[in-house]
């Protein structure tokens, strides 16, 4: 039997395992996530005392990439899918909004949040997924001994000391800074370790700071987003979840404001309640009304690793997929959107599937 593990429940996982329950059918995939949740930063929660459910990290599925709109509207079941019609509009780092940029086709979501896509996928397969679960050292072993190709296996120990593998072969998911820490400390004595380790170190990411701000009144506005263009104000994006059908009471209104890479970093460790409450204040300026400042439930988020600004070297990269690990998600193809990570998970389980 075929065994596959993969480091990570994100959304370039999640599609890799479907690949691969379907391409490989006799392998046995397990699934190791540090988090209780699945699908990384598309996240999603529920306020179940509020009725509320918000996409606090990603904010929607673009259609820019035809295996993922086939994926995720045919092969998936699109029941529960919802569609933010509204246009995006921009700001600069005067804050006066501009309807400037055309909206995307599809600004996808479900009712149930985005973590549908992860939980759909894994859904469909009969992979194991142990969530929190943290993997801290990976190993690279010997089996025989004799150096035929494919001897070699892949284990890992969590952070109770557990050992799991062998495996043939090894995805890992996490954000490129992530990997290179498990790469630093890998029990793997092979030059192309390092090599990756140093090419995912230096894969460049965005911070983002995110506050939820809900108000018990509607807003009556043209658009579903406002993003800054220039990358010169402290908020980078602000969003209404209310435009996502099921996921806001009629009448309310659910603000999800994302920090600037600057305001981010500056501001990581700082009091949340001090930092939702400046994001509220910029709100209130960008959005328009002073009552914004003053919301009546938040919720926060700061994610360390958001953003990956450029993708890693790919001769790393295709020199250990050669000895059986493979890295992936959308820092891998240096896009930070959620189409991105999908797109790829599809690719790398499409390549590991043509290994095995």
């Amino acid at each position: 039997m075929t065994t596959i593990g993969i480091v990570g429940a994100g959304a370039a996982a999640a599609a890799a395992t479907y690949v691969l329950d379907t391409a490989v059918p006799d392998a046995e995939i397990t699934v190791f996530e540090k988090s209780g949740g699945l699908c990384g930063r598309a996240a999603t929660r529920r306020n179940d005392d509020r009725n509320l459910v918000y996409d606090y990290g990603a904010n929607y599925l673009k259609s820019d990439d035809e295996r993922v709109v086939e994926l995720v509207t045919e092969t998936l079941s699109d029941e529960g899918m919802v569609d933010a019609t509204e246009p995006i509009h921009t700001f600069e780092a005067d804050g006066e909004v501009e309807p400037g940029r055309d909206a995307d086709e599809h600004k996808w979501s479900y009712r149930m949040g985005l973590t549908q896509i992860a939980k759909r996928l894994f859904g469909g397969t009969d992979a194991t997924v142990h969530r929190r679960t943290r993997v801290e050292t990976i190993r690279r072993e010997q089996g025989n001994g004799d150096g035929t190709d494919g001897d070699e296996k892949w284990s890992l120990v969590d952070a109770d000391g557990t050992e799991w593998g062998p495996f043939d072969v090894l995805l890992c998911n996490p954000p490129a800074p992530q990997t290179a820490e498990l790469l630093a400390d890998a029990e793997w004595e092979s030059p192309v370790r390092e090599a990756l380790r140093a090419a995912a170190a230096d894969v460049p990411y965005r911070s983002v700071w995110t506050a939820v701000l809900h108000y018990e009144f509607s807003l009556d506005r043209p658009y579903y987003g406002l993003v800054n263009t220039d990358k010169a104000h402290a908020v980078g994006w602000i969003s209404r979840e209310e435009c996502k059908a099921g996921h806001v009471p009629d009448g309310e209104s659910l603000l999800v404001v994302q920090a600037g890479g600057e305001w981010s970093t500056a501001h990581y460790d700082d009091d949340p309640r001090e930092n939702v409450a400046a994001l509220a204040d910029h709100a209130a300026d960008l959005v328009g009304g002073d009552r914004l400042a003053d919301p009546d439930w938040t919720d926060h988020q700061g994610w360390r690793y958001a953003i990956p600004e450029d993708g890693v070297k790919r001769g790393p990269v295709d020199s250990a997929a050669d000895e059986g690990f493979y890295v992936l998600g959308d820092w891998v193809v240096g896009e930070g959107r959620l189409h991105a990570a999908l797109a790829n998970g599809l690719d790398t389980g499409e390549r590991v599937a043509h290994r095995l």
